[in-house]
């Protein structure tokens, strides 16, 4: 990674060698001057020059090093970091049934955290009133100067033109077609806002914060009300050209004929998310092949897949058998993305990841055994170690990162120079 900054660096001039600059320390830091000579190849005046620059802008600080070099004499080394402190970012995680909205700071580490169960096709008008009372809850509870909220990240559950932040023809969320919500979202709260399908934003909440710092090529699995996959590639999140890609729910499945929402038949999260799961449940309670799911649905009059994982701790095999048959669908499914990416690492997730060993066992048995062996060398298969939060890190990691952008810190240095 530094070597590539390195060679992104050397040659520039100007503003772009400030943003470089600043990638570097926002990266890397704490960091001292001498070793961004270093790293950049840039002049001991150039970097001198710029990070005077970055540190009257407000975008990085000095801290002293807590330990001395060999050799060193007097007063402990001044380090260079981000100044991480110096705003807000507004994380808004949209699911199929939940809601989550989070204050954090701008390296997306969450400072407050506001959530409740909701229904997304409850229609836009029901839900953005519930974001905007959460957002106003979590300003006033913390003390934020409304100048302070630097961007809002968002991430919604279906396709999502991200340049224009509107939703397109999400199959689960009926009146959300076109709802421009970044124009929503920036003309009330008057700071850039960024829109993206929840499993990209999840992918990046990994890639910031969770199992995947240090892989370059992964990708993150989301399984609950629908399945999708978010595609980090070479360190950055692929959209693909109209920011469509991993939508892994709606591949075929062989010799499943059932009706998907989207208009095909078989798809894969019609058979093998959390409403399949669930549904197949009932059916075995119907059927009385399992008691405790019997006794579930006499009690409460349905079943969810989280009262499958319920009878899984139960050792019930009716609902081991159900939750590994699932697995296995979305097994081979992911041993085609194996194929045809090679990743070194695929993270599950999801508010179904959890329902037990069986569904990531069954997932990892299918993906060694149709995969090529070379695709398989090197690959880790782990569960998310931050289901619960991935979705708002990963709504501020990709607000942060599309306001701190290259482009963006070059124009932000080129302004403040004239």
């Amino acid at each position: 990674m530094l070597d590539n900054d390195s060679k992104k660096i050397f040659g520039w001039s100007g503003p772009a060698a400030g943003a470089a600059i600043f990638r570097i320390i926002k990266n890397i830091g704490p960091i001292s001057r001498t070793d961004i000579v270093k790293k950049t190849g840039l002049s001991k005046s150039t970097v001198s020059v710029h990070t005077k620059k970055l540190l009257e802008m407000g975008l990085i600080k000095e801290s002293k090093s807590k330990n001395k070099s060999v050799g060193s004499v007097g007063r402990n080394r001044k380090l260079l970091k981000f100044a991480k402190n110096n705003g807000y970012i507004i994380a808004i995680d949209l699911g199929a049934t939940s809601l989550n909205v989070g204050l954090c700071n701008l390296d997306a580490e969450i400072i407050d955290l506001k959530g409740k169960s909701v229904l997304v096709n409850s229609g836009p008008k029901k839900i953005m009133v519930e974001i905007d009372n959460f957002i106003e809850e979590l300003i006033v509870n913390n003390n934020v100067s409304r100048n302070k909220i630097f961007g809002i990240g968002m991430g919604v559950p279906g396709p999502v033109e991200f340049s224009k932040g509107l939703p397109v023809s999400p199959p689960i969320m009926p009146g959300w077609h076109h709802v421009p919500l970044k124009e929503i979202l920036q003309d009330k709260y008057n700071c850039p806002s960024f829109i993206d399908n929840d499993v990209n934003v999840m992918a990046v909440g990994e890639k910031h914060a969770g199992v995947a710092q240090n892989f370059s090529n992964f990708i993150f699995i989301k399984i609950g009300t629908g399945i999708g996959a978010g595609i980090i590639c070479e360190d950055k999140l692929y959209r693909g050209s109209k920011g469509c890609a991993g939508d892994i729910g709606h591949i075929s499945i062989n010799g499943e004929e059932e009706l998907c929402p989207c208009g095909n038949r078989g798809c894969l999260e019609i058979v093998a998310a959390g409403p399949a799961i669930a549904k197949k449940a009932k059916e075995a309670a119907k059927k009385r092949e399992s008691d405790f799911l019997l006794s579930v649905l006499n009690k409460k009059g349905d079943i969810t897949a989280k009262d499958v994982g319920e009878a899984i701790k139960k050792n019930d095999s009716s609902a081991i058998e159900i939750v590994k048959n699932s697995g296995q669908k979305i097994g081979q499914v992911t041993s085609r993305l194996v194929n045809f990416y090679n990743p070194s690492l695929i993270i599950i997730g999801g508010g179904v990841a959890n329902i037990g060993n069986y569904l990531i066992s069954a997932i990892k048995e299918e993906v060694f055994r149709h995969s090529t062996s070379l695709a398989v060398q090197d690959l880790e298969i782990e569960l998310s170690k931050k289901n619960e939060e991935v979705g708002i890190i990963g709504a501020a990691a990709m607000a942060v990162n599309e306001i701190y952008s290259h482009d963006n810190v070059t124009e932000m240095v080129y302004l403040d120079s004239n």
